[in-house]
Order: structure tokens, then C-alpha cells, then sequence
């Protein structure tokens, strides 16, 4: 659509739920939209975790954004970095220096890592946020089994075959789970001079417990299917230190060349050019229908928005965001014909969470499952969201497959490992940069 048209125009900085779903709910409105990421896909985070333990490839769970905008064509997409908002001139500019004018501007950048004060720790404790978050700690795990294999010493063999976990959300319950899996069964007959029994997964949380989003009752299942599969769950302290050779919980210092963090979460940095008060974790405080008070022309959805509803924060998940997204453009649809925007209202439909092999816990509404049937209702769920047809093919088929055999298909090791030197552990190495 030309951009000499008169049609208002709507720019969206991010392409993920928030921004996917307010893009698509604008298809037949009177407006041209630019959507503006600096990555060329949309990415379902949810199955991130998967990416990262070799179960599935990246094109699994995710798509060209303008394949899937293909069919739209009031939207241009573009692949830029928004680094500035210019709320008095109304425009952003992006990592180029150039402008993109808008008449609304939808802010839906999500969430980066939060490491509480110690930015230092993301070089030894990776965060799993992008498909690039996901390749690379794939690779770190794959790579600590082939440097324990090469290992005469038992001491720094140990530390390579020890993973922890720093959180115990949903990411961190399933990372650990899946590890745990990936050592127990997986490679099992793959390497010649390890004990992969020997292997340990750790699960560090400061809270008292497991899943602390979930009811008390889950959270507890939840940790008795975690030590079934052999994760060594601790929680009640945080963790004090992080560098390449492991960590410090408590007064005990734990040797692992692996550490992997899913503690904790911030807003994504661009919120502070817009010149309003941010709350503690960064995000952005909002109106009733998602605009900023004192900007009704700029909207923000999913991670990035601060909401309040019923005196609890409305969570950073998936369903949130969609609804958002879909929200903002019934907000400019109304704007823009004169009429009353309605407020966004969240819809819980529920907190789901796997840990392994036939392992989950789901709350729906005062619904509670785990084990077995929980798996499989995770499962559904997850599959039915995924974007494209054969998407959901693929993940079958490749779920299929992992359940009968333990195989995981993208076991394949790309580039090299970051993982700085060990200061202690004997025979570690320092790697080159990727490739």
C-alpha cells in the first residue's frame, strides 16, 4: 500500500504475540501498517526450550513474518532495530539512524534477561529469550558432553557433566527436565569413556518452591516428577556467584561448566526513550485500553506493558499478549471511526508446564492435572498454536518419533562454544569465536 494513501498509519515495533496479533486484527481497517523487527521471524517462544535440547530445529516453531503476512496487504514489513522514540515528532528511529513516521505506534518489544544487579553472570549463565538464545545454548550442552568425553581428569569431567538451572519457572522446570532426559537416555549408548548416570541436573531456586505460579499442590507434583527423573531440585537459596567454573549457593560452591539462567526477566530497553516512568522491571504503565497517559496515540502490548487487573499484574505469557495485540487494534479501529474503545480485560485460561517424558502439571480454572494426561493436554495445546500447518506437522511427527526411540532429531553441534576459560578446572580450553 502506498504510502501516499491518507490512511492512517500504524507503526508496530516487535513481531512477536503482541505485535502479530494487533498486525493481523488491523487486516481490514482503514490503515496502512508498518511492522518494524529487527529479527525477519516470529518465533514461538513456548517450544524455545526445545530448539535449545535438540528436540526440534529452528524452523519448527517459526516462520518468515512476511510469509506469514503474505495474504495482508495493507502491512509492510521491515527488518530494523528501533533504538529511539520520538514521541513529540512522532517517529522512531532505528539502528540506522533512519525515521519511521506513525499516526499510532504499537510497542510490543517484550522482554530481555534480568540478572538482579549481576550483568556480569550472562556471560557464564546464558538466558533463553530468541532462536539465537536457543542455538547457542543448544550448542553449549552438546558441546559439555564431547569435552567430558575428551577428559582424563575425573574432577573436570564431573564439572562438564554438571548442568544447573538458576529458576524454577516453567523455562527452568523444562530445561532441567529435558536435560535430565537428554543424559538418562538419549546418549546412553553414544559415548565410550563417560558414565552419563553420573551426569547431574540441577534445579536452583531462591523461593520455597517449584512453579511458584501454580497452585501449591502442582508445584509439589511437579517437584516429585523432577527427582523421579533424576534433578537435583534445591530451593529456599539464591545463588551468590556464577563465573566458568560453576556456582556458589549458599556457603556451598558447586563445580558446572554449564549454567543456563531462567530467574528472571526485564523489559526490553527501549522504553526509556519514551520519557514516562517505568515501573521496577522496566515496563511501561498503561491505560485501560493500553495507551500511555498523556499519549493516547502510543499503545504498548504484551511484556513490555505494565497492567493491572483485580490488584495482580496481568503475567507475561503467551495468552496475555495475543489478547493485547488483538485489544490495541480494536482500540485504533475504534479511534478511527469515532466510537468508544472498550478497556482490555485478560483472560486466564490457565498456567500448563512440562517436565519430561509423559510429566506436566496443568492448572485451568481450578482444573488440575499431572503426569500422563497432563503431558498429553500440554502437548495439544502447544501443537494447535503453532503458526502453519506444516509446523504442526513437523512437531508431531518429531514428538512421535522422541517418545518411541528418546531420540532427539537436531543433535547437530554449529559453530563454537563461547563458554570463557576455567580458572580451576583442569584441561579447559578456550574457544574461538563462532563461525
Amino acid at each position: 500500500m502506498p504510502a501516499d494513501s491518507g490512511l492512517p498509519h500504524v507503526l508496530i515495533v516487535g513481531g512477536g504475540f503482541a505485535g502479530l496479533w494487533a498486525t493481523r486484527a488491523l487486516a481490514s481497517a482503514p490503515v496502512r501498517i508498518t511492522l518494524l523487527d529487527r529479527e525477519n521471524h516470529h518465533v514461538f517462544q513456548p517450544l524455545l526450550y526445545q530448539v535449545a535440547t535438540a528436540g526440534l530445529s529452528a524452523p519448527d516453531i517459526s516462520a518468515p513474518l512476511r510469509h506469514i503476512l503474505r495474504r495482508q496487504r495493507n502491512v509492510t514489513v521491515l527488518m530494523a532495530e528501533a533504538r529511539v522514540i520520538e514521541t513529540a515528532r512522532k517517529r522512531v528511529i532505528d539502528a540506522e539512524g533512519k525515521a519511521h513516521d506513525y499516526d499510532y505506534l504499537v510497542l510490543a518489544t517484550g522482554a530481555t534477561h534480568a540478572y538482579f544487579g549481576h550483568d556480569d553472570w550472562s556471560r557464564f549463565a546464558p538466558g533463553l529469550k530468541t532462536l539465537d538464545d536457543a542455538l547457542a545454548i543448544r550448542r553449549r550442552i552438546l558441546s559439555a558432553f564431547e569435552r567430558a568425553e575428551m577428559e582424563p581428569d575425573p574432577a573436570a569431567q564431573a564439572a562438564w557433566l554438571t548442568f544447573a538451572i538458576v529458576g524454577a519457572g516453567p523455562t527452568g522446570v523444562e530445561l532441567a527436565g529435558t536435560l535430565a532426559e537428554i543424559a538418562r537416555h538419549t546418549l546412553r549408548h553414544e559415548f565410550r569413556r563417560i558414565d552419563l548416570h553420573a551426569a547431574r541436573v540441577l534445579l536452583l531456586e531462591a523461593g520455597p518452591r517449584v512453579l511458584s505460579s501454580f497452585p501449591e499442590s502442582l508445584s509439589e507434583k511437579a517437584r516429585k516428577q523432577l527427582e523421579r527423573l533424576g534433578v537435583e531440585v534445591h530451593t529456599g537459596t539464591p545463588v551468590g556467584a556464577i563465573d566458568a567454573d560453576g556456582v556458589l549457593l549458599g556457603p556451598q560452591r558447586i563445580a558446572a561448566r554449564t549454567v543456563l539462567w531462567s530467574a528472571g526477566v526485564a523489559a526490553s530497553p527501549l522504553a526509556k526513550s519514551l520519557g514516562v516512568a517505568l515501573d521496577r522491571a522496566g515496563r511501561v504503565p498503561v491505560q485501560a485500553d493500553l495507551s500511555i497517559a498523556g499519549l493516547p496515540e502510543v499503545f504498548v502490548a504484551g511484556d513490555l506493558a505494565s497492567v493491572q487487573q483485580e490488584g495482580k499484574p496481568v503475567p507475561g505469557v503467551a495468552p496475555a499478549a495475543k489478547q493485547m495485540g488483538d485489544c490495541v487494534a480494536k482500540v485504533i479501529r475504534a479511534r478511527i471511526a469515532g466510537q468508544a474503545a472498550a478497556s482490555f480485560r485478560y483472560r486466564d485460561f490457565g498456567n500448563l508446564a512440562t517436565i519430561g517424558r509423559m510429566a506436566a502439571v496443568v492448572d485451568v480454572r481450578g482444573w488440575h492435572l499431572s503426569g500422563v494426561l497432563a503431558w498429553w493436554f500440554w502437548l495439544a495445546a502447544h501443537v494447535w498454536f503453532l503458526i502453519g500447518f506444516r509446523n504442526r506437522l513437523v512437531v508431531l511427527i518429531d514428538w512421535a518419533r522422541a517418545y518411541w526411540s528418546y531420540q532427539r532429531s537436531a543433535r547437530i553441534i554449529v559453530g563454537r562454544n563461547e563458554m570463557p576459560p576455567s580458572a580451576t578446572v583442569k584441561g579447559a580450553a578456550t574457544d574461538g569465536p563462532e563461525t
